[in-house]
């Protein structure tokens, strides 16, 4: 869905047209019949232009076991060394600006998980690395009045939800590394949550707030409908990945 023109970042890059859109489709196709190669050369093609694509097309093409890319905006600013700041805000008692260095010289925590979309693809074995969300939140000092984290991202219109004990999982991080190298602009880098546990759109791409919050703020998908506990399991015929 479209942002409003004021949520809309400074450098969007130009939109995709439909035509354009329609000939990647028929790549797409090519693809498929092309073998694993031709897929994995498409995903990296694809991936930048569907930040830009108004019609939502790019993210249905058959690419294979590769990361399809979504945004809600038409994309988000860059950020880097120089200007990332990672801000840990609301009910803490040491609110925290983490700079992207800080971030990489903290511990760090490697999981290899599937990363499963709401809309059916799933992508398996994913090497993710990052800092345990737990940690940061430890090292802000959680009030006892926090019951929730709110996220939000640089893209100006994102956002997102945990409670607590969920946000406190062993299994949900601040990645910084995903697949084989530092996560990528359109991977939402360079520093996205990735929840394990759960849906792909619980993961906030462009990270850049961490708010504890009173009580649960439902996330740009969630007031648009989607499940506020959006644990990957039986909903989508599957039951191998834990929930608790």
């Amino acid at each position: 869905m479209p942002a409003d023109k004021a949520s809309q970042p400074d450098d969007p890059g130009a939109p995709v047209g439909r035509r354009v859109v329609l000939g990647l489709l028929a790549a797409g196709a090519a693809g498929v019949l092309g073998g694993a190669s031709i897929q994995r050369g498409l995903a990296a093609v694809l991936g930048p232009i569907g930040n830009h694509d108004p019609t939502g097309l790019i993210g249905l093409l058959p690419v294979g076991n590769t990361f399809r890319f979504y945004s809600v905006t038409r994309g988000a600013p860059r950020r880097d060394e120089s200007n990332y700041r990672l801000d840990i805000t609301g009910l803490v008692d040491n609110p925290r600006s983490h700079t992207l260095p800080e971030l990489r010289a903290r511990p760090q925590t490697t999981l290899v998980r599937d990363f499963q979309c709401v809309t059916g693809w799933r992508v398996p074995e994913v090497h993710w690395r990052g800092v345990r969300l737990a940690d940061l939140l430890d090292d802000a000092g959680v009030k006892n009045t926090a019951t929730a984290v709110r996220f939000t991202s640089f893209d100006g219109t994102y956002t997102e939800s945990l409670t607590l004990d969920q946000a406190r999982r062993d299994d949900v991080i601040v990645a910084l590394e995903m697949i084989d190298g530092p996560v990528s602009h359109d991977h939402g880098g360079p520093v996205r949550l990735y929840v394990a546990p759960m849906y792909g759109y619980k993961s906030c791409k462009w990270l850049s707030g961490i708010e504890l919050t009173s009580d649960v703020v439902p996330g740009y998908w969630e007031r648009r409908g989607y499940s506020i506990d959006g644990w990957v399991g039986a909903s989508n015929g599957r039951d191998d990945d834990p929930t608790s």
